[in-house]
């Protein structure tokens, strides 16, 4: 019996870590399918790693409080048995400097520039920096909008909240505001072997001003349907991911986009190792999903 690990983390330390919003119901799927499945938390050192035949990322949220211990995890389990997505293409993904090769590669992606220290940042937040009223402030390495923020370019929050990331040794992303997101138009398009499965819109989520709007991480998904357009943009996306890279295409993946005045239909993260797929919404995916990992076991 093929025997896999959904890999979560403890939601009594990570609350947002809800296993019963997507790693549950997939392993109810590959368990009805035969499989051994059960959900493991990668920080778990009770764990025998290499029992399992596969292992399959699913919401290691918490990566990002500790990211050289999860780097050292994915080194250390990806010698044992098979992990998915890539442990390599993970620790690219894991810093979304990554949006800078992409680019490179000819994907559209919202305007970013990274700061390793303060001079630069106060230099782009200056009267005679770039001309835009408002800028999201954010880590290269993060995950649940941690110390993400939305700021009139001229407060004094963004510098602050950018010398805390610089603080914490990490690297300041600064973006313009995009309206269309500040709106709730985000579109996120979910893809299983390089196939659009479905697409959700999240809501906004940044309060201007810093802040999350209503006080904590708080997605309103709502289920669309993905055009022709934007399947052909994620299928650029992966293909890009793979030019950069040099590996396959990976199991599953979410593509954020945005469709906007400014900038055209572009890139804001590809996330390939913990995206929520919102398998609730979608229940038919969760049937999709198992068996393209058993496919792969």
């Amino acid at each position: 019996m093929t025997r896999i690990g959904l890999v979560v983390t403890d939601p009594t330390t990570f609350m947002a870590a809800d296993p019963h919003l997507d790693a549950a119901p997939l392993r109810e799927a590959l368990r009805h399918r035969g499989a051994d499945a059960e959900l493991t938390i990668w920080h778990d050192e009770a764990v025998d790693w290499a029992a399992f035949d596969l292992l399959v990322l699913r919401s290691p949220w918490d990566y990002a409080e500790r990211p050289a211990q999860f780097e050292a995890w994915l080194e250390r389990v990806g010698a044992l048995t098979t992990v998915l997505n890539d442990p390599e293409l993970v620790r690219w993904n894991m810093d979304k400097r990554y949006l800078a090769q992409l680019e490179g590669a000819g994907v559209a992606v919202v305007p970013t520039s990274y700061h390793h220290e303060m001079s630069t940042l106060e230099a782009a937040l200056s009267p005679e920096g770039p001309s835009t009223p408002h800028v999201v402030v954010k880590p290269s390495v993060g995950a649940g909008a941690r110390h993400t923020g939305l700021f009139a370019r001229d407060s004094p929050a963004a510098l602050e909240l950018g010398r805390a990331i610089l603080a914490e040794g990490g690297v300041v992303m600064l973006q313009p505001e995009v309206p269309e997101l500040s709106e709730g138009r985000e579109r996120a398009l979910y893809v299983i072997d390089g196939q659009v499965t479905h697409a959700i819109a999240k809501g906004a989520l940044l309060e201007r001003g810093g802040g999350l709007r209503g006080g904590t991480y708080q997605e309103n998904p709502q289920v669309l349907e993905a055009t022709a357009r934007e399947q052909e943009f994620a299928g650029q996306v992966l293909d890009a991911v793979g030019e950069v890279t040099g590996l396959p295409v990976p199991l599953y993946g979410r593509i954020d986009t945005v469709d906007s005045a400014a900038h055209g239909l572009a890139l804001l993260e590809a996330e390939l190792f913990e995206p929520l797929f919102n398998l609730q919404l979608v229940p038919e995916v969760t049937e999709i999903f198992a068996d393209a990992i058993l496919a792969r076991a």
